[in-house]
């Protein structure tokens, strides 16, 4: 251990980051083992790259934005709804649909300690996150007597709590052999002054880092190989949160299909033009996610000859690739984005300290980042009041009681 050890201290005096092991003589040997494993798995050279090009200030300019099509699916005929969702409907009953849920969070906003898919709504009886999704699963499963492949991404944080919260349930009568569970990787908090952070005197402090780390995490797992023997084509992809989120719209599906293209993503109408929610537009001609900030309201009011605003259409977590984008993507980096937030680290004295402000920097890889590898994208823009319903917290219009207020409404009261 003294040579890995005397390696671990030239790596850290080559990026000053020596703090890191100023309590190592306080630890124990399996402490002291874990940590500096940790110490020499992390890549330096691209956290303190991340965090001196995020202080660069990065101007944003509409020079290169164009609108984007898109769909409305309240005003879409009988005819052509009855037209998609044959076509949704033909992909699922041939076993060519499967689900990606992204499930990486924990509850912390909302007051437990454990997996956000764990959190449960005050319906009766109660049901999990996890549970309601898999209910849309179930139904569609039965519907079309087919089995379709559901994949869920969790941190390195909640993988075991997860899995464990699930066998518990006994996977909810859905079939452990249908459910894959995988997990995304971790980045390296940083704060203020370009230092690591520890979480405790023994360990890094590490978070997930964002769900564009999907295609690598997917790669990692082997599950692309997983893919093709179930001759899925087509992914749906959503977060865990949205409790009115069906990952099997046919509707959807079929839009995206007849679209003849390779990926697809449900829209929100931002009400307000000045709202600063990033939109779905054409960045240097290709579909991307853009930050509204320098728009002025003027363009968030443009409307084209029908009538239809051009750049007024925001990201819900509701995306569709098909599997061979998914393959395209797998050896893609995307881009990282910083996050400022508020973090518990251990001070100098070996405390720990939970700050009143935001302290550290977190780095994020984004889904919707791949959006620009490729040539178009399929949109469907849905009525918030129908298909949005996440839970975020208790603070916000994103509560657990409007969520539960909509779910027994729109859901339950109609099955």
């Amino acid at each position: 251990m003294e040579d890995k050890l005397n390696k671990v201290k030239e790596i850290l005096s080559k990026y000053n980051q020596e703090h890191l092991i100023q309590f190592y003589h306080e630890l124990t040997e399996n402490q002291k083992s874990d940590l500096l494993n940790q110490i020499l798995k992390i890549n330096f050279d691209e956290i303190l790259d991340l965090y001196e090009k995020s202080k660069l200030e990065v101007l944003n300019s509409t020079e290169n934005i164009e609108p984007l099509n898109y769909s409305i699916k309240e005003c879409l005929s009988a005819s052509q709804k009855k037209q998609l969702s044959s076509l949704g409907i033909k992909a699922i009953k041939s076993g060519k649909v499967g689900v990606i849920t992204l499930a990486g969070g924990q509850g912390s906003r909302l007051g437990f300690n454990g997996p956000k898919g764990t959190f449960c709504l005050d319906t009766k009886p109660k049901k999990s996150l996890f549970e309601i999704l898999c209910d849309y699963l179930k139904y569609y499963s039965l519907k079309y007597k087919v089995n379709i492949p559901w994949y869920i991404m969790t941190s390195t944080h909640n993988y075991f709590d997860t899995i464990s919260f699930f066998e518990q349930n006994n996977f909810f009568d859905y079939g452990r052999d249908n459910i894959v569970f995988f997990v995304q990787e971790d980045m390296p908090i940083i704060d203020i002054n370009g230092k690591l952070v520890l979480s405790e005197i023994y360990k890094i402090n590490l978070a997930s880092n964002g769900n564009g780390n999907l295609f690598a995490s997917l790669k990692k797992a082997n599950l692309i190989k997983d893919m093709e023997q179930k001759k899925l084509q087509w992914l749906f992809v959503g977060g865990i949160d949205n409790v009115l989120l069906d990952p099997l719209d046919p509707i959807f599906i079929g839009n995206t299909i007849n679209s003849k293209l390779e990926i697809g993503s449900k829209t929100l109408f931002k009400e307000s033009p000045s709202d600063i929610s990033w939109v779905f537009a054409r960045k240097n001609n290709k579909p991307a996610i853009v930050d509204c900030e320098n728009f002025t309201e003027e363009i968030s009011k443009l409307k084209d000859k029908s009538g239809k605003y051009l750049y007024r259409e925001k990201n819900m977590l509701a995306h569709i690739f098909s599997l061979k984008a998914i393959k395209k993507m797998i050896d893609i980096k995307l881009p990282y984005h910083r996050a400022f937030r508020k973090n518990a680290f251990v001070n100098f004295e070996g405390m720990k300290e939970v700050p009143e402000s935001p302290n550290i920097y977190k780095f994020e890889q984004f889904v919707f980042d791949a959006f620009s590898f490729f040539d178009n994208i399929a949109l469907l823009q849905v009525d918030a009041n129908r298909e949005f319903a996440p839970i975020k917290d208790f603070n916000s219009n994103y509560n657990p009681e409007i969520a539960t207020k909509k779910y027994q409404e729109l859901v339950l009261n109609t099955n």
